[in-house]
């Protein structure tokens, strides 16, 4: 056995390089599916109120969503979500013709920010127009949330695990100060991990750095279900503080209501992990959650309890009496695990969706790195168990579960940076998540100035084209005809004519433009602006190829 424990340290640090190859936490997991006026386009008139629709319900961001005219000028009202729909009352603004930007910050249904900016215009594309705000996350809470998650997963592995233990497996001799200490210090950890979680929401939806925090932002985020749900936390917390540990200092034979009351408090704040997480945003969240909250005891209860095993039981216990004890430590271990895989397996199914999506999505590789490590850890609490069957509970048993509480620290870390992941779930969601995407240029010719735009520029025949014709001076140009051109130029094939539609105001015309093959187009305007006057306006556009 000794001489496999290197390969299997060495296989170990190369599934932890796992976490350091993961996909980068995205910090986002509703996508954007639509919004009216819808993305690219263009529009004859200023609208009273755009909106947004996602992927799952949102709420949104105090201050964080607005409408920016071409001017820069911000014409937006107090937002509202109803369900997944964000709905933004909008002014007239001062200058209402050109390219709007509407710009957005909104936390989905997982507690998770999700930002973003979409164009549209009114009358003809201009300039696109700057946010005022930044809606990108600052490096130092992109690490920090991933921190405080794993401070909180390694919290509560240290309060159940050794909780169990002094309840129903501890040596009636052997002192319990140690242990008590360590569960002290998990309470100290989970309740860190949940005021870090509060403290960094806000710079989650705002861009700003870690210390970069109002009294105002701190007082929106604890009043939304997010704050909501870390604050119960921390009061079930304090509570379990001052109940559990009288109940612990001695085998637990008295005192029932207490204990009912610990066992149930410490449900109610495991139940608050998946209500900020993927599982409440799932398709059947009353599911997801309860799964979620036995994944976590399972856990909880192995990890803390093999920490225990080998911090305090190993050293110093009588032979005899491991004899008896370990037996029993062994039966619990598996039937955790088998929880735990049955948890596991149920929550697989749910956010990954199909197993194509396994090695196709960050998310399902993360999941496979995890699960290579447990599997690994099993391989090795196997070996633990055959050292318990002959009751050789010396330096190999302490060796073996030494791996085993290494390999559930890597475990630990994986499980933090997983629940920052869009779930394999939204792929398809994220695939068809609208952009502002598309071309809008001005052309010129000594005759007129077109203003055109092309959405959404892909593959296939629904590229709609808006084209706006004025003269040099800037004023309206009402043509006699209108036709558009499009050449592939990376073979030699001939140009394709399309029609365009002149539309009210004359002059703006609508239609749309076929590209059957990536690659570069030559795009040509020829427009007749009375019985003798013609010219022909040419620009250049890329077609990517299509996704997947």
């Amino acid at each position: 056995m000794t001489g496999k424990l290197p390969r299997f340290v060495l296989l170990l640090l190369i599934a932890a390089g796992g976490l350091l190859t993961a996909p980068e936490p995205a910090l986002a997991h509703a996508a954007t599916v639509g919004s009216d006026p819808a993305p690219g386009s263009v529009v004859g008139s200023s609208p009273t109120e755009v909106t947004v629709t996602f992927s799952e319900a949102i709420t949104p961001v105090g201050g964080r969503v607005q409408v920016i005219a071409p001017d820069g000028e911000r014409i937006s009202g107090l937002a509202t979500a109803r369900g997944a729909v964000l709905h933004i009352p909008v002014r007239t603004a001062r200058h209402p013709l050109g390219t709007y930007l509407i710009s957005f910050r909104v936390i989905s249904a997982d507690s998770h920010p999700v930002g973003g900016a979409i164009t549209f215009s009114v009358g003809a594309p201009s300039a696109r127009p700057e946010a005022a705000e930044t809606t990108g996350i600052h490096p130092s809470v992109r690490a920090a949330v991933p921190t405080f998650r794993f401070l909180g997963y390694a919290g509560l592995t240290l309060i159940v695990g050794p909780a169990m233990f002094l309840a129903f497996l501890w040596p009636g001799r052997r002192s319990r100060a140690g242990v008590l200490r360590t569960i002290r210090i998990g309470f100290g950890l989970t309740a860190l991990s949940a005021l870090g979680a509060l403290g960094s929401q806000a710079q989650q939806a705002s861009g700003a750095a870690l210390w970069q925090i109002s009294a105002g932002e701190l007082a929106e985020v604890a009043t939304s279900r997010f704050g909501l749900a870390m604050l119960a936390r921390l009061a079930v917390l304090a509570i379990l503080f001052v109940l559990l540990p009288p109940l612990l200092r001695r085998r637990a034979t008295g005192n029932r209501t207490r204990a009912v009351a610990v066992g149930l408090l410490g449900l109610g704040g495991l139940a608050t992990w998946p209500l900020t997480g993927h599982a409440v945003a799932a398709p059947m969240p009353a599911v997801t959650v309860a799964v979620d909250v036995v994944h976590l005891a399972t856990m909880a209860l192995w990890l803390g309890g093999l920490v225990t095993l080998l911090v305090f039981v190993l050293r110093g216990t009588d032979r005899r009496v491991l004899g008896v004890l370990l037996p029993v430590w062994s039966r619990w271990a598996a039937l955790s695990v088998l929880w735990l895989a049955i948890a596991g397996s149920v929550q697989a199914v749910v956010q990954v969706g199909s197993v194509d999506a396994l090695v196709r999505t960050g998310y399902g590789r993360l999941l496979l790195t995890k699960l290579a490590v447990l599997v690994a850890v099993l391989a090795v609490a196997a070996v633990a168990r055959r050292f318990v069957r002959r009751s050789r509970a010396g330096a190999g048993l302490r060796r073996t579960v030494g791996i085993e509480v290494l390999a559930t620290v890597v475990i630990l870390g994986l499980s933090a940076v997983l629940v920052q992941v869009n779930p394999s779930r939204t792929a398809g969601a994220e695939a068809g998540a609208v952009r502002g995407d598309g071309v809008s240029q001005t052309l010129t010719c000594p005759l007129y100035t077109l203003q055109f735009n092309i959405y959404p520029v892909e593959l296939g025949e629904y590229n709609t084209v808006h084209a706006f014709l004025y003269t040099p001076e800037g004023r309206p140009l009402p043509p006699a005809e209108w036709a558009i051109s499009t050449k592939y130029l990376d073979q030699d094939l001939e140009a394709v004519k399309e029609p365009l539609l002149g539309l009210d105001p004359p002059h703006h015309s609508l239609g749309s433009v076929s590209f059957p093959l990536p690659g570069r187009y030559e795009i040509a305007f020829t427009i007749r602006v009375d019985d003798l006057n013609r010219a022909t306006v040419r620009t250049t556009v890329t077609v990517p190829a299509a996704a997947g």
